[in-house]
Protein backbone atom coordinates (compact mmCIF):
# COMPACT_ATOMS: atom_id res chain seq x y z
CA UNK A 1 0.00 0.00 0.00
CA UNK A 2 1.33 3.42 -0.98
CA UNK A 3 1.94 6.14 1.56
CA UNK A 4 -0.93 8.16 0.05
CA UNK A 5 -3.34 5.24 0.55
CA UNK A 6 -2.28 4.90 4.21
CA UNK A 7 -2.81 8.62 4.80
CA UNK A 8 -6.22 8.48 3.13
CA UNK A 9 -7.23 5.52 5.32
CA UNK A 10 -6.19 7.33 8.52
CA UNK A 11 -8.11 10.37 7.39
CA UNK A 12 -11.29 8.33 6.86
CA UNK A 13 -10.87 6.62 10.28
CA UNK A 14 -10.33 10.03 11.94
CA UNK A 15 -13.44 11.39 10.33
CA UNK A 16 -15.51 8.44 11.51
CA UNK A 17 -14.07 8.73 15.03
CA UNK A 18 -14.78 12.42 15.12
CA UNK A 19 -18.35 11.73 14.06
CA UNK A 20 -18.78 9.13 16.79
CA UNK A 21 -17.22 11.34 19.50
CA UNK A 22 -19.16 14.48 18.62
CA UNK A 23 -22.38 13.43 20.44
CA UNK A 24 -20.35 12.24 23.42
CA UNK A 25 -18.49 15.56 23.57
CA UNK A 26 -21.74 17.45 23.38
CA UNK A 27 -23.20 15.32 26.20
CA UNK A 28 -20.11 15.92 28.34
CA UNK A 29 -20.36 19.65 27.73
CA UNK A 30 -24.06 19.63 28.67
CA UNK A 31 -23.27 17.65 31.83
CA UNK A 32 -20.58 20.16 32.79
CA UNK A 33 -22.95 23.07 32.26
CA UNK A 34 -25.68 21.30 34.25
CA UNK A 35 -23.29 20.66 37.13
CA UNK A 36 -22.23 24.31 37.09
CA UNK A 37 -25.85 25.39 37.36
CA UNK A 38 -26.70 22.72 39.96
CA UNK A 39 -24.89 24.33 42.92
CA UNK A 40 -27.05 27.46 43.22
CA UNK A 41 -30.12 25.43 42.24
CA UNK A 42 -29.42 22.98 45.09
CA UNK A 43 -28.98 25.84 47.55
CA UNK A 44 -32.21 27.39 46.34
CA UNK A 45 -34.02 24.06 46.65
CA UNK A 46 -32.92 23.79 50.30
CA UNK A 47 -34.94 26.92 51.11
CA UNK A 48 -38.60 26.17 51.71
CA UNK A 49 -40.77 29.13 50.73
CA UNK A 50 -43.54 28.19 53.18
CA UNK A 51 -41.11 27.92 56.09
CA UNK A 52 -39.47 31.17 55.08
CA UNK A 53 -42.78 33.03 54.86
CA UNK A 54 -43.79 31.80 58.32
CA UNK A 55 -40.45 32.75 59.86
CA UNK A 56 -40.57 36.22 58.31
CA UNK A 57 -44.03 36.62 59.84
CA UNK A 58 -42.88 35.24 63.21
CA UNK A 59 -39.98 37.67 63.33
CA UNK A 60 -42.29 40.63 62.84
CA UNK A 61 -44.69 39.21 65.47
CA UNK A 62 -41.91 39.09 68.06
CA UNK A 63 -40.97 42.69 67.29
CA UNK A 64 -44.67 43.54 67.74
CA UNK A 65 -44.41 42.00 71.23
CA UNK A 66 -41.81 44.60 72.17
CA UNK A 67 -43.02 47.60 70.21
CA UNK A 68 -45.71 48.45 71.02
CA UNK A 69 -46.83 45.44 73.14
CA UNK A 70 -44.37 45.32 76.03
CA UNK A 71 -43.88 49.10 75.99
CA UNK A 72 -47.62 49.74 76.45
CA UNK A 73 -47.98 46.94 79.01
CA UNK A 74 -45.23 48.43 81.19
CA UNK A 75 -46.29 51.99 80.40
CA UNK A 76 -49.75 51.42 81.79
CA UNK A 77 -48.30 49.95 84.99
CA UNK A 78 -46.25 53.03 85.92
CA UNK A 79 -47.43 56.47 87.00
CA UNK A 80 -48.37 58.91 84.25
CA UNK A 81 -45.26 61.04 84.85
CA UNK A 82 -43.06 58.08 83.85
CA UNK A 83 -45.02 56.76 80.87
CA UNK A 84 -42.70 58.10 78.16
CA UNK A 85 -39.56 57.01 79.99
CA UNK A 86 -40.67 53.37 79.82
CA UNK A 87 -41.59 53.68 76.14
CA UNK A 88 -38.23 55.30 75.43
CA UNK A 89 -36.29 52.63 77.30
CA UNK A 90 -38.01 49.78 75.42
CA UNK A 91 -37.47 51.50 72.07
CA UNK A 92 -33.83 52.52 72.46
CA UNK A 93 -32.73 49.31 74.19
CA UNK A 94 -34.21 47.31 71.30
CA UNK A 95 -32.45 49.46 68.71
CA UNK A 96 -29.10 49.26 70.52
CA UNK A 97 -29.29 45.47 70.86
CA UNK A 98 -30.11 45.08 67.16
CA UNK A 99 -26.77 46.74 66.34
CA UNK A 100 -24.88 44.70 68.93
CA UNK A 101 -26.47 41.49 67.61
CA UNK A 102 -25.28 41.88 64.03
CA UNK A 103 -21.84 43.15 65.07
CA UNK A 104 -20.92 40.30 67.43
CA UNK A 105 -23.97 38.89 69.24
CA UNK A 106 -25.01 36.36 66.61
CA UNK A 107 -21.45 35.08 66.39
CA UNK A 108 -21.11 34.66 70.16
CA UNK A 109 -24.45 32.90 70.42
CA UNK A 110 -24.47 30.65 67.35
CA UNK A 111 -20.94 30.00 66.13
CA UNK A 112 -18.41 27.46 67.41
CA UNK A 113 -16.40 28.74 70.34
CA UNK A 114 -13.57 26.22 70.09
CA UNK A 115 -12.22 25.40 73.54
CA UNK A 116 -14.92 27.53 75.17
CA UNK A 117 -17.76 26.13 73.08
CA UNK A 118 -19.43 24.63 76.16
CA UNK A 119 -20.29 28.16 77.29
CA UNK A 120 -19.86 30.65 74.45
CA UNK A 121 -19.42 30.90 70.69
CA UNK A 122 -16.52 32.40 68.78
CA UNK A 123 -15.89 35.27 66.39
CA UNK A 124 -16.09 33.50 63.05
CA UNK A 125 -19.31 35.36 62.17
CA UNK A 126 -18.25 38.75 63.53
CA UNK A 127 -20.07 41.47 61.55
CA UNK A 128 -22.02 38.57 59.98
CA UNK A 129 -18.88 37.49 58.14
CA UNK A 130 -19.57 34.81 55.53
CA UNK A 131 -23.34 35.26 55.62
CA UNK A 132 -24.90 36.00 52.23
CA UNK A 133 -28.35 35.95 50.67
CA UNK A 134 -27.61 32.35 49.62
CA UNK A 135 -26.67 31.16 53.13
CA UNK A 136 -29.13 28.64 54.54
CA UNK A 137 -30.11 27.74 58.10
CA UNK A 138 -32.24 24.61 58.03
CA UNK A 139 -34.91 25.31 55.42
CA UNK A 140 -34.81 29.13 55.65
CA UNK A 141 -32.30 31.80 54.64
CA UNK A 142 -29.72 32.41 57.36
CA UNK A 143 -30.56 36.11 57.34
CA UNK A 144 -34.12 35.23 58.40
CA UNK A 145 -32.84 33.04 61.25
CA UNK A 146 -30.50 35.85 62.34
CA UNK A 147 -33.35 38.37 62.34
CA UNK A 148 -35.66 36.01 64.26
CA UNK A 149 -33.10 35.36 66.98
CA UNK A 150 -32.28 39.07 67.05
CA UNK A 151 -35.81 39.83 68.24
CA UNK A 152 -35.30 37.40 71.16
CA UNK A 153 -32.08 39.20 72.07
CA UNK A 154 -34.01 42.50 72.01
CA UNK A 155 -37.04 41.52 74.09
CA UNK A 156 -35.09 39.87 76.92
CA UNK A 157 -33.31 43.00 78.23
CA UNK A 158 -36.45 45.04 77.49
CA UNK A 159 -38.30 42.77 79.94
CA UNK A 160 -35.81 43.71 82.67
CA UNK A 161 -36.75 47.39 82.33
CA UNK A 162 -40.02 46.82 84.18
CA UNK A 163 -38.28 45.80 87.41
CA UNK A 164 -36.56 49.13 88.11
CA UNK A 165 -38.87 51.49 86.22
CA UNK A 166 -39.50 55.02 87.52
CA UNK A 167 -36.14 55.60 89.21
CA UNK A 168 -33.21 54.63 86.97
CA UNK A 169 -31.08 56.80 84.69
CA UNK A 170 -31.69 56.40 80.97
CA UNK A 171 -27.95 56.13 80.27
CA UNK A 172 -27.66 53.41 82.94
CA UNK A 173 -30.45 51.36 81.34
CA UNK A 174 -28.87 51.43 77.90
CA UNK A 175 -25.33 50.71 79.13
CA UNK A 176 -26.46 47.91 81.43
CA UNK A 177 -28.52 46.22 78.70
CA UNK A 178 -25.62 46.26 76.23
CA UNK A 179 -23.25 44.77 78.80
CA UNK A 180 -25.89 42.31 80.00
CA UNK A 181 -26.65 40.77 76.62
CA UNK A 182 -22.91 40.49 75.97
CA UNK A 183 -21.93 38.70 79.15
CA UNK A 184 -25.18 37.03 80.25
CA UNK A 185 -27.67 36.59 77.40
CA UNK A 186 -25.38 35.55 74.53
CA UNK A 187 -23.66 32.81 76.58
CA UNK A 188 -27.05 31.53 77.81
CA UNK A 189 -28.44 31.41 74.26
CA UNK A 190 -25.33 29.53 73.16
CA UNK A 191 -25.46 27.01 76.00
CA UNK A 192 -29.12 26.18 75.35
CA UNK A 193 -29.65 26.51 71.59
CA UNK A 194 -26.41 26.47 69.61
CA UNK A 195 -26.06 22.70 69.13
CA UNK A 196 -23.58 19.93 69.88
CA UNK A 197 -20.90 20.79 72.41
CA UNK A 198 -22.92 23.46 74.23
CA UNK A 199 -23.66 22.79 77.90
CA UNK A 200 -27.44 22.51 78.23
CA UNK A 201 -27.92 21.37 74.65
CA UNK A 202 -25.77 18.33 75.39
CA UNK A 203 -27.70 17.72 78.61
CA UNK A 204 -30.87 17.43 76.54
CA UNK A 205 -32.64 20.30 78.30
CA UNK A 206 -36.11 21.17 76.99
CA UNK A 207 -36.33 24.89 76.26
CA UNK A 208 -38.38 25.27 73.13
CA UNK A 209 -38.62 29.06 72.99
CA UNK A 210 -36.76 30.55 75.95
CA UNK A 211 -37.88 29.59 79.44
CA UNK A 212 -34.30 29.74 80.71
CA UNK A 213 -32.72 31.94 78.05
CA UNK A 214 -35.40 34.65 78.10
CA UNK A 215 -37.72 34.53 81.11
CA UNK A 216 -35.71 33.16 84.03
CA UNK A 217 -32.77 35.17 82.74
CA UNK A 218 -34.78 38.42 82.62
CA UNK A 219 -36.64 37.70 85.87
CA UNK A 220 -33.48 37.12 87.90
CA UNK A 221 -31.75 40.16 86.37
CA UNK A 222 -34.85 42.21 87.19
CA UNK A 223 -34.89 41.08 90.82
CA UNK A 224 -31.18 41.83 91.26
CA UNK A 225 -31.71 45.23 89.65
CA UNK A 226 -34.74 46.10 91.78
CA UNK A 227 -32.70 45.39 94.91
CA UNK A 228 -29.49 47.12 93.81
CA UNK A 229 -31.17 50.20 92.34
CA UNK A 230 -33.33 50.46 95.45
CA UNK A 231 -36.96 51.25 96.14
CA UNK A 232 -38.80 54.14 94.56
CA UNK A 233 -38.94 57.28 96.65
CA UNK A 234 -42.09 57.06 98.75
CA UNK A 235 -42.52 53.32 98.17
CA UNK A 236 -45.01 51.96 100.69
CA UNK A 237 -46.25 55.47 101.54
CA UNK A 238 -47.21 57.25 98.32
CA UNK A 239 -49.88 56.09 95.89
CA UNK A 240 -48.09 54.20 93.12
CA UNK A 241 -51.01 52.50 91.38
CA UNK A 242 -50.83 51.88 87.60
CA UNK A 243 -52.00 54.98 85.76
CA UNK A 244 -53.80 53.16 82.91
CA UNK A 245 -55.10 49.63 83.12
CA UNK A 246 -56.54 50.23 79.66
CA UNK A 247 -53.06 50.53 78.18
CA UNK A 248 -51.87 47.56 80.21
CA UNK A 249 -54.71 45.44 78.83
CA UNK A 250 -53.94 46.59 75.28
CA UNK A 251 -50.26 45.79 75.80
CA UNK A 252 -51.02 42.35 77.28
CA UNK A 253 -53.26 41.55 74.30
CA UNK A 254 -50.53 42.58 71.88
CA UNK A 255 -48.07 40.41 73.75
CA UNK A 256 -50.43 37.43 73.47
CA UNK A 257 -50.79 37.93 69.71
CA UNK A 258 -47.07 38.42 69.18
CA UNK A 259 -46.27 35.39 71.32
CA UNK A 260 -47.43 33.09 68.52
CA UNK A 261 -44.39 34.25 66.59
CA UNK A 262 -42.29 33.72 69.72
CA UNK A 263 -43.50 30.16 70.39
CA UNK A 264 -44.76 28.75 67.09
CA UNK A 265 -41.92 30.52 65.28
CA UNK A 266 -39.40 28.61 67.37
CA UNK A 267 -40.25 25.51 65.33
CA UNK A 268 -38.26 27.28 62.57
CA UNK A 269 -40.67 25.80 60.04
CA UNK A 270 -44.34 25.82 59.06
CA UNK A 271 -45.04 22.31 60.31
CA UNK A 272 -46.87 20.23 62.91
CA UNK A 273 -44.55 21.31 65.71
CA UNK A 274 -45.44 24.94 65.00
CA UNK A 275 -49.10 23.94 65.13
CA UNK A 276 -48.59 22.23 68.49
CA UNK A 277 -46.78 25.28 69.88
CA UNK A 278 -49.58 27.52 68.63
CA UNK A 279 -52.46 25.63 70.25
CA UNK A 280 -50.47 25.30 73.48
CA UNK A 281 -50.02 29.07 73.50
CA UNK A 282 -53.80 29.37 73.41
CA UNK A 283 -54.60 26.77 76.04
CA UNK A 284 -51.87 27.49 78.60
CA UNK A 285 -52.70 31.19 78.58
CA UNK A 286 -56.42 30.50 78.93
CA UNK A 287 -55.73 28.20 81.89
CA UNK A 288 -53.57 30.83 83.54
CA UNK A 289 -56.08 33.66 83.14
CA UNK A 290 -58.95 31.61 84.57
CA UNK A 291 -56.78 30.34 87.44
CA UNK A 292 -55.58 33.84 88.39
CA UNK A 293 -59.14 35.21 88.37
CA UNK A 294 -60.47 32.32 90.48
CA UNK A 295 -57.65 32.60 93.03
CA UNK A 296 -58.00 36.37 93.21
CA UNK A 297 -61.77 36.12 93.70
CA UNK A 298 -61.31 33.80 96.67
CA UNK A 299 -58.29 35.74 97.98
CA UNK A 300 -59.54 39.33 97.80
CA UNK A 301 -63.19 39.01 96.88
CA UNK A 302 -62.89 40.40 93.35
CA UNK A 303 -61.12 39.50 90.13
CA UNK A 304 -59.16 42.49 88.79
CA UNK A 305 -58.13 43.56 85.33
CA UNK A 306 -54.53 43.76 86.53
CA UNK A 307 -54.81 40.17 87.77
CA UNK A 308 -56.28 38.93 84.49
CA UNK A 309 -53.53 40.69 82.50
CA UNK A 310 -50.91 39.21 84.83
CA UNK A 311 -52.46 35.79 84.23
CA UNK A 312 -52.03 36.28 80.49
CA UNK A 313 -48.31 36.89 80.90
CA UNK A 314 -47.88 34.07 83.45
CA UNK A 315 -49.45 31.53 81.09
CA UNK A 316 -47.45 32.73 78.10
CA UNK A 317 -44.20 32.60 80.06
CA UNK A 318 -44.87 29.13 81.48
CA UNK A 319 -45.64 27.54 78.13
CA UNK A 320 -42.67 29.13 76.35
CA UNK A 321 -40.15 26.37 77.17
CA UNK A 322 -42.79 23.65 76.87
CA UNK A 323 -44.68 24.74 73.75
CA UNK A 324 -43.27 22.06 71.45
CA UNK A 325 -43.15 19.25 74.02
CA UNK A 326 -46.45 19.13 75.93
CA UNK A 327 -50.01 18.47 74.80
CA UNK A 328 -52.80 21.08 74.80
CA UNK A 329 -54.47 19.67 77.93
CA UNK A 330 -51.17 19.47 79.77
CA UNK A 331 -50.56 23.09 78.75
CA UNK A 332 -53.78 24.16 80.51
CA UNK A 333 -52.59 22.62 83.77
CA UNK A 334 -49.08 24.04 83.32
CA UNK A 335 -50.50 27.55 82.80
CA UNK A 336 -52.83 27.23 85.80
CA UNK A 337 -50.05 26.01 88.12
CA UNK A 338 -47.73 28.80 86.99
CA UNK A 339 -50.48 31.37 87.48
CA UNK A 340 -51.10 30.22 91.06
CA UNK A 341 -47.41 30.36 91.99
CA UNK A 342 -46.90 33.72 90.29
CA UNK A 343 -49.91 35.11 92.19
CA UNK A 344 -48.38 33.87 95.45
CA UNK A 345 -45.04 35.55 94.76
CA UNK A 346 -46.60 38.81 93.60
CA UNK A 347 -49.11 39.13 96.43
CA UNK A 348 -47.31 37.44 99.34
CA UNK A 349 -43.56 36.97 98.88
CA UNK A 350 -42.95 40.41 97.37
CA UNK A 351 -44.79 42.10 100.24
CA UNK A 352 -43.06 39.98 102.87
CA UNK A 353 -39.54 40.82 101.66
CA UNK A 354 -40.39 44.37 100.62
CA UNK A 355 -38.42 44.59 97.39
CA UNK A 356 -39.71 47.03 94.77
CA UNK A 357 -40.15 45.14 91.51
CA UNK A 358 -42.26 47.75 89.71
CA UNK A 359 -43.87 45.54 87.05
CA UNK A 360 -43.37 42.18 88.82
CA UNK A 361 -40.74 41.02 86.37
CA UNK A 362 -39.39 38.40 88.77
CA UNK A 363 -42.78 37.43 90.17
CA UNK A 364 -44.21 36.68 86.72
CA UNK A 365 -41.33 36.09 84.29
CA UNK A 366 -38.86 34.61 86.76
CA UNK A 367 -41.29 32.37 88.64
CA UNK A 368 -43.36 31.56 85.55
CA UNK A 369 -40.18 30.65 83.69
CA UNK A 370 -39.01 28.35 86.50
CA UNK A 371 -42.40 26.60 86.67
CA UNK A 372 -42.48 26.26 82.88
CA UNK A 373 -38.93 24.94 82.64
CA UNK A 374 -39.38 22.28 85.32
CA UNK A 375 -42.97 21.57 84.29
CA UNK A 376 -41.77 20.82 80.76
CA UNK A 377 -39.99 17.77 82.12
CA UNK A 378 -43.22 16.54 83.69
CA UNK A 379 -45.88 17.34 81.09
CA UNK A 380 -43.73 16.16 78.18
CA UNK A 381 -44.59 12.61 79.26
CA UNK A 382 -46.54 10.78 76.56
CA UNK A 383 -48.91 9.49 79.27
CA UNK A 384 -49.86 13.13 79.94
CA UNK A 385 -50.30 13.95 76.26
CA UNK A 386 -46.76 15.17 75.60
CA UNK A 387 -44.32 14.12 72.91
CA UNK A 388 -42.29 11.89 75.24
CA UNK A 389 -38.60 11.82 76.11
CA UNK A 390 -35.35 11.00 74.38
CA UNK A 391 -34.37 7.35 74.44
CA UNK A 392 -33.18 6.25 77.86
CA UNK A 393 -34.50 9.33 79.67
CA UNK A 394 -37.67 9.00 81.71
CA UNK A 395 -39.62 11.66 83.57
CA UNK A 396 -37.28 11.63 86.57
CA UNK A 397 -34.20 12.03 84.41
CA UNK A 398 -35.72 14.83 82.34
CA UNK A 399 -36.96 16.72 85.40
CA UNK A 400 -33.47 16.57 86.90
CA UNK A 401 -32.02 17.97 83.67
CA UNK A 402 -34.57 20.78 83.81
CA UNK A 403 -33.75 21.55 87.44
CA UNK A 404 -30.02 21.67 86.66
CA UNK A 405 -30.73 24.08 83.80
CA UNK A 406 -32.75 26.35 86.08
CA UNK A 407 -30.01 26.38 88.71
CA UNK A 408 -27.30 27.21 86.16
CA UNK A 409 -29.45 30.01 84.73
CA UNK A 410 -30.15 31.55 88.14
CA UNK A 411 -26.49 31.46 89.18
CA UNK A 412 -25.13 32.64 85.84
CA UNK A 413 -27.60 35.48 85.56
CA UNK A 414 -27.69 36.43 89.25
CA UNK A 415 -23.93 36.71 89.70
CA UNK A 416 -23.30 38.22 86.26
CA UNK A 417 -26.08 40.79 86.62
CA UNK A 418 -24.92 41.90 90.08
CA UNK A 419 -21.40 42.52 88.77
CA UNK A 420 -22.70 44.45 85.76
CA UNK A 421 -25.04 46.65 87.83
CA UNK A 422 -22.07 47.55 90.02
CA UNK A 423 -19.92 48.40 87.00
CA UNK A 424 -22.66 50.61 85.53
CA UNK A 425 -23.14 52.32 88.88
CA UNK A 426 -19.43 53.16 88.99
CA UNK A 427 -19.43 54.49 85.41
CA UNK A 428 -22.64 56.54 85.12
CA UNK A 429 -24.59 55.87 88.33
CA UNK A 430 -27.81 53.87 88.49
CA UNK A 431 -30.36 56.23 90.03
CA UNK A 432 -31.71 59.64 89.16
CA UNK A 433 -31.83 62.26 91.91
CA UNK A 434 -34.76 62.37 94.32
CA UNK A 435 -35.86 65.66 92.75
CA UNK A 436 -35.83 64.13 89.25
CA UNK A 437 -37.75 61.10 90.47
CA UNK A 438 -40.43 63.24 92.10
CA UNK A 439 -40.75 65.35 88.97
CA UNK A 440 -41.06 62.23 86.86
CA UNK A 441 -38.59 60.74 84.38
CA UNK A 442 -40.59 61.93 81.37
CA UNK A 443 -39.64 65.53 82.06
CA UNK A 444 -36.39 65.10 83.98
CA UNK A 445 -34.81 62.59 81.59
CA UNK A 446 -36.45 63.38 78.26
CA UNK A 447 -38.01 66.86 78.50
CA UNK A 448 -41.41 65.61 77.38
CA UNK A 449 -44.75 64.69 78.89
CA UNK A 450 -47.02 61.85 77.87
CA UNK A 451 -50.17 63.78 78.73
CA UNK A 452 -51.08 67.47 78.72
CA UNK A 453 -53.92 68.77 80.87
Amino acid sequence: MSSNSILNTFARVGAVAAGLLAPMTALAQEATEAATEAAPAAAEAAINSGDTAWMLTSTVLVLFMILPGLALFYGGLVRSKNMLSVLMQCLVVSAAIMIVWVVYGYSLAFSNGGGLNTFIGGFEKLFLSGVTADSVSGSIPEYVFIAFQMTFACITPALIVGAFAERIKFSAVVLFCILWVTFVYFPMAHMVWSGDGALMWDWGAIDFAGGTVVHINAGVAGLVGAIMVGKRTGFGKDMMAPHSMTLTMVGASMLWVGWYGFNAGSAAAANGVAGLAMINTFTATAGAVVAWCVIETFGRGKASMLGAASGVIAGLVAVTPAAGAVGPIGAIFLGAIASALCYFFVSVVKNKFGYDDTADVFGVHGIGGIVGAIGSGIFAASSLGGVGYAEGIGMGGQVWIQIKSVIVTILWCGIGSAILYKIVDMIVGLRVTVESEREGLDLSSHGEAAYHS
